[in-house]
């Protein structure tokens, strides 16, 4: 079974026409094509101001082609400011250029060959294919995927006749930009028609990227790929599929499939979005520790200690130090609140000497820390508990007295001594419910 995304619930391009004119007016689209159009008029005409426009140009193109892939992947509002102006992205201007040049080699090439006839015929199927093979460029940036002929031509032959009905929309809009350029040129002075028509030129362009990136959407199922709406982004839809769920279903997948990297990559990507869902590091620990992944394991291992003490398993714990003790002999948990969290796990199923190791001379690596007191509080009783081994209990709560005087514990060590002194099991005082206001009292 292959996941289909939102393939089954796209509403066709041409019943939203109205959103597509509406997409560049969104604030992040707006801003930039107005640093795009406005910067370049206010510069010296100079070698410095000619840099700066061409940059602008190259960043208003990469948003362009960012819109494709970003309404590809589901997103109906456009790209973030940044897309524009930081990140990597910059080369597909460029590979657009070499597109071009390569089509127009192509068509060359056919004129020598076979004269003007066949001229005729590949240009005639590469300006068919250009919505096609900007397509492809933006979704894969390479320049052979995006001037293949057969490539290009199982794109069309896969979304089939409404790629012919878009490429009649493209032709109408470039040909109403191109109206609307000459109407403010020949209609306004020169200070106000060259931005207005700049600012038509992009947002035409934006409305014409945008339908490209929504075909692909469309026809994701043909395409052998799946994206789902993001977020609150399709008022369209009844309801709104559980985006989690497509992750797993994908996860699932390639498990089965052996594709562990993949597995792998698509885990890490999860935990950059989200650092603390605790469903996706577990899936990390379990694929890591399945494939005995040490310098993984080891790289995450702050995330990972942190959710098996939260499940309490003390086993995996103590699997998971001994497997850090391997890749990095000594090894000592350098979070001194994670340190007492694991120890705690460690400790409620018994693992004493695992708990005494792991907060071994806890005072001399954190000696500041609010966590000294519970850290050699959970030593103490490990020793009297665990190991009856009293009098070194009786030290540890000691030095707690001492050294934590303003820490909330202190008000407890003393009943903890008087257990200690007695032979008594560590507890702490004794909880009763006051009558009258049902609180907790010690």
């Amino acid at each position: 079974m292959r996941y289909l995304g939102a393939a089954t619930e796209v509403v066709p391009f041409w019943n939203r026409l109205s959103a597509f004119f509406r997409y560049p007016f969104h604030m992040d689209p707006l801003i930039v094509i107005a640093i795009c159009t406005i910067v370049p008029m206010i510069l010296s005409a100079n070698i410095v101001g000619l840099i700066v426009t061409l940059l602008l140009l190259v960043a208003l193109f990469k948003y362009t082609y960012a819109v494709i892939r970003h309404t590809a992947d589901g997103h109906m509002t456009p790209p973030p400011l940044a897309t524009a102006f930081s990140g990597g992205g910059f080369e597909i201007v460029f590979l657009q250029l070499l597109v071009f040049l390569l089509m127009g080699g192509l068509v060359f090439s056919a004129a020598l060959i076979g004269g003007p006839f066949l001229a005729m015929l590949v240009l005639a199927f590469v300006v068919l294919a250009l919505p096609a093979s900007i397509m492809v460029l933006a979704m894969e940036h390479s320049v052979g995927a995006a001037v293949n002929p057969m490539n290009l031509a199982v794109l069309i032959s896969r979304i089939g006749w409404p790629y012919f009905l878009l490429y009649g929309y493209l032709i109408l809009l470039t040909l109403a930009s191109g109206a609307a350029q000459e109407f403010a040129v020949h209609h306004f002075e020169p200070q106000i028609a060259q931005p207005l028509a700049g600012f038509l030129n992009s947002t035409f362009t934006l409305i014409l990227f945008h339908m490209l990136g929504y075909l692909l959407f469309q026809y994701q199922e043909e395409l052998g790929f799946a994206s789902d709406f993001q977020g609150d982004e399709a008022p369209d839809l009844d309801h709104q599929r559980d985006r989690s769920l497509r992750f797993d279903a994908d996860l699932n997948m390639n498990l089965k499939d052996g594709n562990y990297d993949r597995v792998f990559s698509m885990l890490k990507e999860a935990l950059q979005q989200d650092s603390k869902n605790a469903q996706r590091i577990g899936q990390l620990y379990l694929l890591l520790k399945a494939r005995n992944d040490t310098a993984e394991l080891y790289r995450y291992h702050p995330r990972l200690l942190q959710w098996l003490a939260e499940r309490n398993d003390a086993r995996g714990l103590t699997e998971l130090l001994a497997t850090l003790e391997k890749a990095e002999p000594g090894f000592r948990v350098e979070e001194p609140e994670l340190a007492v969290r694991c120890a705690g796990a460690l400790y409620r199923q018994g693992e004493y000497k695992a708990v005494l190791k792991l907060l071994q001379d806890f005072h001399k690596r954190f000696p500041d820390s609010e966590h000294l007191a519970p850290a050699y509080l959970l030593v103490a009783q490990a020793l009297a508990n665990g190991l009856d081994q009293w009098d070194k209990a009786i030290a540890f709560l000691k030095f707690v007295q001492k050294k934590c005087a303003q820490h909330p514990l202190q008000a407890q060590i003393a009943i903890y001594l008087t257990q200690a002194e007695n032979r008594e099991p560590l507890k702490g005082p004794k909880a009763n419910f006051a009558e009258g206001d049902g609180s907790l009292r010690d």
